[in-house]
């Protein structure tokens, strides 16, 4: 059984929905990138606003927002094109990690050390590894 996901990626079904990395073209990379990045807006955005609700005393419709968006980067996760939770997971994880920064930097006027950008940057190169490496199967 062959099952369509929105628009672009084709999966064959085996028992569960699963996706070749082997063929997976450059514009489905750019996709699934665009999605992490997607995904780090809804869910760091949603942290700060409860924060900032909490912490920053700004009130309960900061507080709804930041569930609402916390909410919604859950569904942006599922729109990724590979079907194993831990392994979209486990790669977004970088994508957090570097977001958590620049979105510190552009909201709150926080400075990362070089060792926060190195930290960040491997991160981002094990993120690359565990969701794009060629898998065959």
């Amino acid at each position: 059984m062959t099952t369509k996901y929105p628009a672009i990626f084709t999966y064959s079904d085996n028992s569960s929905v699963r996706v070749s990395h082997d063929t997976l073209p450059p514009m489905s990379i750019a996709r699934s990138i665009a999605l992490f990045v997607l995904a780090a807006l809804f869910e760091i955005g949603g942290a700060w606003l409860v924060w900032q609700g909490v912490r920053e005393h700004r009130g309960w419709i900061w507080i709804g927002a930041g569930i609402i968006a916390l909410g919604t980067y859950g569904f942006v996760a599922t729109l990724q094109p590979d079907a194993e939770f831990g392994r979209v997971l486990a790669a977004y994880g970088g994508v957090f990690v570097a977001g958590s920064l620049a979105w510190g930097m552009a909201a709150d006027g926080y400075r990362p050390d070089r060792w926060d950008v190195i930290g960040a940057l491997i991160c981002l190169a094990g993120m690359a590894v565990i969701m794009y490496a060629p898998r065959g199967r």
